[in-house]
């Protein structure tokens, strides 16, 4: 199984946004989400992004060079973790 770490850009709300958070993953086209709070943009990214990934393997298309760099094998228990915080 692997695990894809993928970059996201966050916008905070306003008009562009429809007054809500927007995350999205500037290296899958399209791929954005939005919520009345950062958490809520990130979780529904989170769907919207691994919706995204199926549906590339789905039509057998191969996904793009920069998402496939950010994949990692899983091996075995996970005994890290890491917490990304912006100040």
């Amino acid at each position: 199984m692997k695990q894809y770490r993928l970059p996201v850009t966050v916008y905070q709300p306003g008009a562009e946004t429809e007054n809500k958070f927007m995350a999205e993953v500037p290296i899958l086209p399209g791929c954005r989400a939005w919520g009345d709070s950062l958490a809520e943009a990130l979780d529904n990214l989170r769907s919207v992004a691994g919706e995204f990934l199926l549906s590339y393997k789905e039509h057998g298309d191969p996904l793009p060079r920069e998402v496939e760099e950010t994949a990692y094998e899983l091996v075995g228990p996970k005994v890290a973790t890491e917490v990304t915080v912006y100040l």
